[in-house]
């Protein structure tokens, strides 16, 4: 399975958090930022706005006279069994907090759409899946999301062994129509599902990509927040690299 195109700027931003990373637990007593960007190769503003996300999501702690050492999210790295897992469902629980909305990861894995990481809660519910994930490619956000992330074999593949049924009176159901849809996407502008999968569910997708395996974050909202959908669409793009950097530690 080869990737059609993939969403460059939270690989780099990636990269750039475990150079920045990878320098701080060198360094025990303390760097300032200013070794950093000397160390790192990176501006100011670049660097600044990189330490306040790792600070953020705790993997960075700023000490009283400035310096930066080693956060608990990172020191809790390899501590015990599964405790690998433990950044990235705290990243996305923060995320369902400041979104007010349901949060999911979706991989696309040995030709299959998979939903293995989600943060839900009372106030955010999981939207119900009613129909497998894995066959709803041409209707969910995720699925349009992972399956237009692939090349044109690849899509094809998938969409010979899954039928486009249809699920609301809004899904499309034409492979044409479906693939001119996939062609007009911008690859840095979140995928939507307007109660196309579910009625009485919007959803939102970005790419969450490295490597050769096509990756998501979603988010689901009741139809009744649909005003909301663009703007929390706009700031789960602006998270993808912090759950990039979850999902890779």
């Amino acid at each position: 399975m080869a990737l059609q195109h993939e969403s460059t700027a939270p690989y780099r931003s990636v990269q750039r958090a475990l150079r920045v990373l990878d320098l701080i637990a060198r360094r025990p007593a303390g760097v300032t930022e200013a070794e950093l960007a000397r160390a790192a190769g990176l501006t100011g503003p670049r660097l600044s706005g990189l330490l306040r996300m790792l600070r953020r999501e705790g993997y960075v702690t700023q000490c009283a006279d400035g310096t930066y050492t080693s956060g608990e999210a990172l020191d809790r790295l390899g501590t015990g069994p599964g405790a690998g897992r433990a950044p990235l469902q705290d990243s996305l629980d923060r995320l369902r907090g400041d979104l007010g909305a349901a949060v999911y990861v979706g991989r696309y894995q040995d030709g299959e759409i998979r939903v293995p990481y989600c943060a839900d809660g009372p106030d955010t519910p999981a939207v119900h899946e009613w129909v497998d994930f894995r066959s709803s490619g041409h209707a969910s956000a995720i699925g349009k999301c992972l399956v237009g992330q692939l090349d044109a074999e690849a899509r094809s593949d998938h969409l010979s062994r899954h039928r486009m049924a249809r699920l609301t009176s809004r899904t499309i159901t034409h492979e044409g129509q479906l693939l001119t849809r996939f062609a007009a996407q911008p690859a840095t502008v979140p995928v939507l599902d307007l109660q196309e999968y579910a009625v009485g569910t919007v959803c939102a997708a970005v790419p969450l990509t490295a490597g050769a395996t096509a990756g998501c974050l979603a988010l689901s909202l009741p139809v009744e927040q649909t005003h909301r959908l663009r703007p929390a669409a706009d700031a789960l793009n602006r998270a993808a690299a912090s759950v990039l950097l979850a999902l890779t530690l």
